[in-house]
């Protein structure tokens, strides 16, 4: 898809505004919000602005993404009334990406589903790091060509190997192997992963790779945190092995609960996430890599 950045507009919500301000100052184009107003029966009223340019780049991450999958539904077919001629999603955090198949009979596979549903909204969805476990690209739950994923696991093994010069970059299970090989390789890094054994129907724990990590600086990698409990469990056991220190970077700091907390009680040193998800951790931004793909 051909895009210019003549008569564009960067449209976010103020819970974005510090991540679409950046955005738009990179690109070079005016950014406006989109007003909300929660009525008390939890019902939305959105007011976007009036008449809108030809193309309109909507910024919208999708963690806790229930209200912001309702405000999707209500804003993308009103730009498209105001003048929105070409209509993007910037979600760099995608939900409901992690159900990729039917675990039990009749369970939804919601990331078929939503993939779907965003691929008729919106021109081009842009996204960083989706958790596609099970199949190869966002062609195959959307339109092909209008998803596109990008990485931030180079920006973070930069990042790290700036600070850590020659840690071990370890993925706790081979969900994470993706990441932790781009990340080791933009970082000149060693590398190893982790796997998952399965010691009953509901019962997994990790097996971490058998290498020397005694008097090692390890950092854990992994594209996104959420209970945190995967990264606790390896930290521990690491530090445990005789790891000098154990750091901790993701792309997605979801952190949801005492995780952020826990991890720093079971010996992580630091804990370093990408801006894609606003959080208290972030330390690298992925402005440019949004950039470059939206010219």
């Amino acid at each position: 898809m051909t895009t210019t950045l003549q008569d564009t507009l960067l449209l976010a919500f103020d819970d974005e505004q510090a991540l679409a301000a950046e955005l738009a100052a990179t690109l070079g184009i005016p950014m406006a919000l989109v007003r909300r107003h929660r009525f008390p029966d939890g019902e939305l009223r959105l007011v976007l602005p009036k008449p809108l340019p030809s193309r309109v780049i909507l910024l919208r991450g999708l963690q806790q993404p229930n209200d912001k999958l309702v405000e999707l539904m209500i804003a993308a077919p009103t730009a498209r009334e105001l003048g929105a001629q070409s209509l993007e999603l910037v979600a760099p955090y995608l939900a409901y990406m992690r159900q990729d198949m039917e675990f039990t009979p009749g369970e939804a596979v919601s990331q078929r589903h939503m993939g779907r549903w965003l691929g008729q909204q919106f021109d081009r969805v842009v996204t960083i790091d989706p958790h596609l476990h099970r199949i190869a690209s966002l062609d195959e739950v959307m339109p092909a060509g209008r998803g596109i994923a990008l990485s931030a696991a180079p920006l973070l093994g930069r990042w790290i190997a700036e600070r850590v010069p020659g840690a071990l970059l370890i993925g706790p299970d081979e969900e994470s192997g993706q990441w932790v090989r781009d990340a080791a390789q933009a970082g000149g890094l060693e590398q190893a992963v982790g796997h998952k054994v399965r010691e009953g129907d509901h019962q997994v724990r990790l097996a971490l790779p058998e290498v020397d990590v005694k008097g090692r600086a390890v950092v854990l990698l992994d594209d996104m945190a959420s209970t945190g409990r995967t990264l606790i469990g390896s930290a521990e056991q690491l530090l445990a092995r005789g790891a000098v220190s154990v750091d901790v970077a993701v792309t997605h700091a979801l952190f949801n609960g005492d995780a952020l907390p826990a991890l720093m009680a079971a010996g992580v040193r630091h804990v370093w996430s990408s801006n894609a998800v606003p959080h208290e951790s972030n330390s690298v931004s992925v402005v440019p890599l949004l950039a470059g793909a939206l010219t």
